[in-house]
């Protein structure tokens, strides 16, 4: 059963919380489904507004543009992740456990349940997999980044960075590690699902055991 997760987002994201009205909601769950089916150099706020039987003017309400809708998924999901690793890891004290439990959370965090209602995580991961790295490869993304767009980002490589350290406290690259492993995560997936030359990953139907297998492979490699 889908139950409330708080998320808290930089406000300069939004015009208006869509967490906390109807049409905000419907906003986000419609929006997307139109992302992961087009893709978002397609997605566009009137295709969205057809999609959701409203008009454009309400959608401008909320997201100054789509880009900002894009960047306000994109944090969502890395708030959403970070909220994972700390109930699946929640009383796990050994560190080397708690970073294998982190990479399975990583590579399957679309199976995970708890959700919210207006977000099919499944689809929202595939999304990240094929569209999130554009909501920070941009030019904009110094000042986005001095306004705090990419806190959540931030937060969640800190907590792995966090996890390293306690596994090898002299380790001398602890966040280009963490994010290097969610990065890999996603990259290796997309690359097995489109460009199969780049990688040695093969999977079937969302069957993502190759990847952890991988990825945990390279952390613990370099953990040694």
């Amino acid at each position: 059963m889908a139950i409330g997760i708080s998320i808290i987002l930089n406000e300069g994201l939004y015009l208006k919380d869509p967490q906390q009205t109807v049409l905000g909601q419907k906003i986000i769950k419609e929006g997307i489904i139109l992302i992961d089916e087009i893709g978002f150099e397609a997605f566009n706020f009137k295709k969205l507004a057809i999609k959701m039987s409203s008009t454009e003017a309400s959608i401008y309400r909320y997201f100054e543009n789509k880009h900002l809708l894009l960047t306000y998924l994109v944090s969502w999901y890395w708030e959403w992740v970070s909220y994972l690793i700390d109930v699946n890891t929640m009383n796990i004290e050994d560190p080397k456990r708690r970073l294998r439990i982190i990479i399975e959370t990583l590579v399957f965090a679309s199976k995970d349940n708890p959700s919210t209602a207006y977000v099919n995580e499944n689809v929202l991961h595939r999304l990240i997999i094929s569209e999130g790295s554009k909501a920070y490869h941009t030019k904009e993304v110094d000042q986005e980044n001095q306004e705090g767009f990419f806190l959540n980002y931030k937060k969640l490589v800190k907590k792995l960075a966090v996890e390293i350290l306690a596994i090898k406290k002299d380790f001398p690259y602890p966040k280009a590690m963490a994010s290097n492993l969610f990065e890999m995560a996603n990259n290796q997936i997309y690359f097995a699902e489109h460009l199969p030359g780049l990688t040695d990953v093969k999977f079937k139907k969302d069957n993502y055991d190759e990847v952890e297998k991988m990825v945990e492979y390279f952390a613990f490699t370099l953990l040694r």
